[in-house]
């Protein structure tokens, strides 16, 4: 699949071929040609501010759970100027992007997943018919090869060097939501570069069937997996919803106001549900806050601790407390745990149950 046709740049002519593979030598020979391409290099720098403007936007689909948007730049540029230029911008971009936002310790060695991605969305992308399988295995390599196999142990290695410990409990969920994230992105980056293509193809940045009429084309069964993928991803985000909620307690986010307000309300649930406290000075610490998928209640856990009578008289240092800080307070003492389900509409308690502590 080639085209021997030649077009002029800055002079210099410069080959249009298409390559089935990317492992020949005139592929890398073009590919490096590139960077000798002044409408190459402007383009090159357009993507590499829009890379990182795109780097501060995400597109949220569930709490904890969201497209970063970069990605479809970098295919984009990958695609039109190929791996030697998109190995550049890769490292440009990830220098200036922490210097744009300069949190932790810059490690170089992350600048390698940067590399790596940007180079497979070349090797698959550029200089060749694009097709909606090469999109798909393209973001599937770089979901699989590059998030999870390369960035897991740099991650691990970053953690172990600069926070006292490798977090194996990050990771973890840094792998599923990547392997979740694949039918998605996937979807979304097909669709955009359907959209593209024609664009670049006519101002001559990709090369293709001559008259720039290129079209990313669906055949039935490419369709149809874009469907399918469609909607494992969408049961992978309802999956992941699920679990999230089922598992993630609100009261984690809390704010010191947020969680004074909350310890308050489980004090009036306590005393409108018995009589038992009602001649006792105690303060009540939500430990748990879950709300299910869907769901119209909120199920609280909170741990009811009576005071010492030489702090009974201070009590707001403790309304503000959280699990761990109350557990540790010698002047309360745990006296019974309960559960309460509240409907989050009208604050109704729906079922109220609680346990003395042995």
């Amino acid at each position: 699949m080639k085209e021997n046709q030649k077009i002029t740049t800055d002079r210099t002519p410069k080959s249009s071929t298409l390559y089935p593979h990317p492992f020949s030598g005139a592929y890398w020979k073009d590919a490096a040609a590139e960077l000798k391409d002044t409408r190459m290099l402007v383009f090159a720098a357009l993507m590499i501010a829009l890379r990182l403007a795109m780097k501060l936007i995400a597109i949220p689909l569930a709490p904890g759970l969201k497209i970063n948007t970069a990605f479809i730049a970098n295919a984009i540029g990958a695609m039109v100027f190929g791996p030697v230029m998109a190995a550049l911008c890769a490292v440009v971009t990830d220098i200036l992007g922490y210097l744009m936002n300069p949190e932790g310790v810059y490690f170089v060695p992350f600048v390698l997943t940067e590399v790596a991605g940007s180079m497979i969305f070349a090797l698959f992308l550029y200089r060749t018919k694009v097709t909606p399988v090469r999109v798909m295995l393209s973001r599937f390599c770089i979901c699989f090869f590059v998030n999870v196999a390369l960035q897991t142990p740099i991650m691990i290695w970053y953690y172990s060097l600069y926070m006292d410990g490798a977090p194996y409990v990050l990771t973890i969920p840094g792998i599923v939501k990547n392997l979740f994230m694949f039918p998605i992105e996937s979807v979304v980056l097909t669709l955009i570069l359907s959209a593209i293509i024609p664009i670049t193809s006519r101002l001559r940045l990709t090369y293709g069937s001559s008259g720039g009429k290129d079209r990313l084309k669906f055949t039935k069964k490419q369709a149809a997996l874009l469907a399918v993928l469609f909607v494992v991803g969408a049961a992978s985000v309802f999956g992941y919803l699920n679990y999230h909620y089922n598992t993630t307690s609100l009261s984690a986010s809390y704010s010191s106001e947020e969680r004074t307000a909350q310890n308050h309300h489980m004090q009036d649930i306590l005393l409108s549900q018995t009589d038992e406290y009602s001649d006792t000075v105690t303060v009540t610490i939500v430990e748990s806050a879950k709300e299910k998928f869907l769901g119209k209640d909120i199920t609280y856990t909170a741990a009811v601790y009576t005071v010492d009578e030489g702090a009974a008289n201070d009590l707001e240092q403790f309304w503000s407390y959280s699990k761990s800080p109350a557990s540790k307070d010698e002047n309360l003492t745990r006296t019974a745990t309960f559960t309460a389900v509240v409907d989050k509409q009208t604050g109704a308690v729906l079922s109220f149950g609680i346990e003395p502590e042995a």
